[in-house]
């Protein structure tokens, strides 16, 4: 139940900040997709400093400033990542935004093995090929089609793939990785610090827009504030959903999220979609879920390489297990409430015979 509960808080958050975000860059006349980010990324930072504050929250110190660096480097992606992608959405919907975020596995597949020759099954590889097919059929079948909102996004898109990979490589110390909101706190006090020269250099009329705007229309001011805290809420209920299921978990439901997200946007904005753009989309979300299930089978059947205890357990989880979490069922409770201490034993089995194989 608490799971579902946090499923549904994550969806609503990201899909509300989402339109809010387009509504605001598009319909509400205000241009200024860095002021926006600055706006989101002072509001995460300012609950999350008061949520240590009052002790809700620990906030994990960084210890040595090698440690300094790489989380000012991760911001700088993150930053670069969200400007970009509130920036596509000036020039391009909703929906056709969310079938070019569904081809991060791509990036992220590229990155890692230019960066850290990480190599994936042939199979594997093959499920990339629907993925770029499906992206260009839905460019092909997108009525509002706009190049640099399209490059936009897809840089993002690139970006968030990137920040993905940069942190497995930089984060690898135990003593030196941080929990998601400590993170997250250090995160957006960087983007706050890079965003306010960015905005005066990039934007300079923006605040004063923004103060016109909640002048003439205090409605303007309510949702600005919303959409911010918005943004706090998205990271927050991740953070919960993670908690909750796995990083599997999570990346199933984010693939399926884009797919609601799309559907809500066309419903809201009424922005024409046409059979095409359709087709593309799906070919594209079910290569990311061919994908992810081939990584995942992958790695269970690779037998050549150590395997830890935790990427089994985290490995283990199916599209039905990920069902499962949401939907039980009462008449299989004792299976489903038993899986954590037979995934257990699984994972030293699967580690005893490769010691053995390697021995």
């Amino acid at each position: 139940m608490m799971t579902s509960l946090m499923v549904a808080a994550w969806y609503s958050c990201n899909i509300a900040m989402i339109l809010m975000n387009k509504f605001m860059l598009t319909s509400a006349g205000f241009h200024h997709p860095v002021f926006l980010t600055l706006c989101h990324m002072s509001t995460c930072a300012a609950l999350g400093g008061l949520l240590s504050l009052a002790k809700i929250t620990t906030l994990a110190p960084i210890k040595t400033s090698g440690q300094m660096w790489k989380v000012f480097l991760l911001s700088c992606i993150f930053c670069t990542t969200v400007v970009l992608g509130n920036a596509s959405l000036r020039f391009i919907t909703v929906s056709f935004g969310q079938a070019i975020g569904a081809a991060t596995v791509l990036f992220t597949a590229i990155l890692s093995f230019i960066f850290q020759g990480a190599r994936e099954s042939h199979l594997t590889y093959a499920a990339l090929i629907p993925i770029v097919a499906g992206v260009v059929i839905t460019s092909g079948g997108e009525p509002e089609f706009h190049l640099l909102g399209f490059l936009l996004c897809l840089a993002s898109t690139a970006g968030s793939a990137a920040k993905s990979v940069v942190q497995s490589i930089v984060m690898t110390d135990p003593s030196e990785k941080l929990d998601p909101l400590s993170l997250l706190l250090y995160m957006s006090s960087i983007c706050v610090l890079l965003l306010i020269p960015a905005t005066l250099l990039l934007e300079p009329n923006a605040a004063l827009q923004a103060h016109t705007y909640i002048t003439n229309h205090p409605r303007f001011g309510y949702w600005l504030l919303a959409n911010s805290l918005l943004a706090y809420g998205v990271n927050l209920t991740n953070f919960l959903v993670t908690k909750y299921t796995s990083a599997l978990t999570l990346q199933v439901l984010g693939n399926a999220k884009g797919v609601v997200a799309a559907m809500v946007s066309v419903f809201v904005f009424a922005n024409r979609v046409t059979v095409q753009g359709i087709v593309g989309y799906s070919i594209t979300i079910l290569g990311v879920f061919w994908y992810s299930e081939s990584k995942r089978r992958s790695l269970l059947g690779d037998k050549g390489s150590p395997v830890k205890a935790a990427d089994v357990e985290l490995q283990e989880e199916s599209f039905s297990d990920v069902l499962d979490k949401l939907l039980p069922d009462p008449s299989v409770q004792t299976e489903v409430s038993a899986p954590k201490e037979s995934r257990y034993e699984k994972a030293k089995g699967v580690i005893k015979a490769v010691q053995v194989e390697h021995a």
